[in-house]
C-alpha cells in the first residue's frame, strides 16, 4: 500500500461534519434541511439583474488582483458610512469569498509553528485554516450566563501571551449568535498592541445584529492604520449571495501590496461580472439588508419560543447571525442525534461537534427560512421528542 501523499497537517484536518450529516440525508426528498448557513430566499433581483447585464455585456476578463477600482471605491464609501470613520481603498482587497479571505490573511501573516488563539465554538474553517499552515491552535471557550453566550475576558487575556501570533474572533458568532461587547474590544485591541498580535475579525455577520445599533461595534471603529487589525467579510449573508463566492478584507495599508501578491498566487482575481453585482449590492442594498434583518429577528423569536416550550431543551438567545444553538437534555452525542433526527423525522440540523469540542452536545438550526418552513421543522422536532 502506498504512503499518503498529503502532508500530515492536511490529513489531520477535521472532515466537515455538516457535510457528513447532509450526506446521510442525500437523495431523500422528505428532508427539511436547516444545516447550511443561508437563506431560503434567492439573491435580491436588483443584484441578479445588474450581474446578468454585466455578463451579457462581456464583463468576463481578468481584473486587478485587489479588485476592480469601482468596487473598491463603493466598498470604501460603504465601510466609511457604516463605521463612521474613513476607510480608504488603500486598505481594501477583494477575495473570492469570505473563506478565501480568511485563507489569504492566514497565508499572509501566519507561519508554521505560530501560536494562534480562536474563540470557540466557531465555524470550523476558522480553526482549520491556520492548521493547514502548520500553526499551533488554542481555543478559548465561550460560557453561558443569564440565557446568553458570554466570553470570559480574563480567560482570553490569559491566552493572549507574548508568543501569540494571531487571534481570530467571529462576532456575531457562528454558531452561537454571541456578540462581543463593545467595551471588551478596547481591552482586546490594547493587549494585541502590547504584544504585537495580529487581530483577525471574521465580520461576515456584522450587519445581522438583533439589537441597536443595527451593526455591532467593530474593531474598524477604533483601529489605527498601523495596528495589526484585519477584518474579513463576505457578500454571502447580508445580501443573500452565498453562491456568488465574493468577499473582502480590510487591512493596514502597509500590508495591502503584499496581499495583492498573495491573491495573485491563489486566484489571481475575482470574477469581473460578479464584481458588478457587488457594486449594486453595496450602493443599493440597504433596504434589502433591513428587510433581511427584520425577517431574521422574527424567525429567531419564532424558533426560540418553540424550542423553549419543548421538554429538556436549552436554547440560549442569539444576539446576531442566523442560528439557534440549542441542546436536548441527555443527548450528548450531537452527531448521533443529528443522524437520528434525519432517520426518524427527516429533520436536518448541524451537529454541535462540527464547531469543535466546545460545541459537542449542541445542535445548530439555521432559521433564515420562511415562517412556515421553520414551523414545519419545529413540528418534526416536537414529534421526535414525543416518541
Amino acid at each position: 500500500m502506498s504512503s499518503p501523499i498529503a502532508r500530515p497537517e492536511v490529513l489531520s484536518l477535521r472532515v466537515s461534519q455538516i457535510r457528513e450529516v447532509a450526506n446521510a440525508g442525500m437523495g431523500r426528498k422528505d428532508i427539511l434541511p436547516f444545516w447550511v448557513g443561508e437563506s431560503d430566499q434567492p439573491t435580491p433581483a436588483f443584484i441578479r439583474e445588474a450581474t446578468a447585464k454585466a455578463l451579457l455585456d462581456g464583463e468576463t476578463f481578468y481584473t486587478h488582483n485587489l479588485g476592480r477600482q469601482d468596487l473598491r471605491d463603493a466598498l470604501s464609501e460603504y465601510l466609511t458610512r457604516l463605521h463612521g470613520r474613513p476607510i480608504g481603498t488603500e486598505r481594501l482587497a477583494i477575495a473570492n469569498s469570505g473563506v478565501n479571505a480568511l485563507m489569504l490573511v492566514a497565508q499572509a501573516v501566519v507561519s508554521p509553528g505560530d501560536r494562534v488563539v480562536v474563540i470557540a465554538p466557531v465555524w470550523p474553517n476558522v480553526v482549520e485554516i491556520p492548521r493547514i499552515l502548520s500553526a499551533r491552535m488554542e481555543t478559548v471557550a465561550l460560557d453561558r450566563a443569564q440565557g446568553r453566550w458570554r466570553l470570559d475576558l480574563d480567560k482570553l487575556m490569559a491566552a493572549l501571551t507574548p508568543d501569540t501570533r494571531a487571534v481570530f474572533l467571529n462576532s456575531p458568532n457562528n454558531p452561537t449568535g454571541w456578540v462581543l461587547p463593545a467595551e471588551d474590544r478596547a481591552a482586546i485591541l490594547a493587549r494585541c498592541r502590547e504584544y504585537g498580535i495580529w487581530l483577525i475579525a471574521d465580520d461576515v455577520y456584522e450587519r445581522l445584529s438583533f439589537a441597536p445599533p443595527v451593526s455591532p461595534a467593530s474593531f474598524l471603529e477604533m483601529a489605527e492604520d498601523g495596528d495589526r487589525v484585519i477584518s474579513t467579510n463576505s457578500f454571502s449573508k447580508a445580501w443573500r449571495m452565498t453562491g456568488w463566492r465574493l468577499g473582502w478584507m480590510v487591512m493596514p495599508p502597509a500590508l495591502t501590496q503584499a496581499m495583492g501578491v498573495v491573491v495573485e498566487y491563489n486566484t489571481s482575481c475575482a470574477p469581473d461580472f460578479i464584481q458588478t453585482g457587488a457594486v449594486a449590492a453595496l450602493t443599493q442594498g440597504e433596504e434589502a439588508i433591513a428587510e433581511l434583518r427584520t425577517d431574521l429577528r422574527a424567525a429567531r423569536d419564532q424558533v426560540l419560543a418553540a424550542l423553549r416550550r419543548l421538554p429538556g431543551v436549552e436554547a440560549p438567545e442569539p444576539e446576531g447571525g442566523m442560528y439557534a444553538f440549542f441542546r436536548i437534555e441527555g443527548r450528548g452525542d450531537s452527531m448521533a442525534l443529528a443522524k437520528d433526527l434525519i432517520d426518524k423525522v427527516g429533520l436536518g440540523l448541524a451537529p454541535g461537534s462540527a464547531f469543535g469540542p466546545e460545541g459537542e452536545g449542541w445542535l445548530r438550526w439555521c432559521f433564515a427560512h420562511r415562517a412556515e418552513r421553520n414551523a414545519a421543522g419545529l413540528e418534526r422536532l416536537a414529534g421526535y421528542l414525543a416518541q
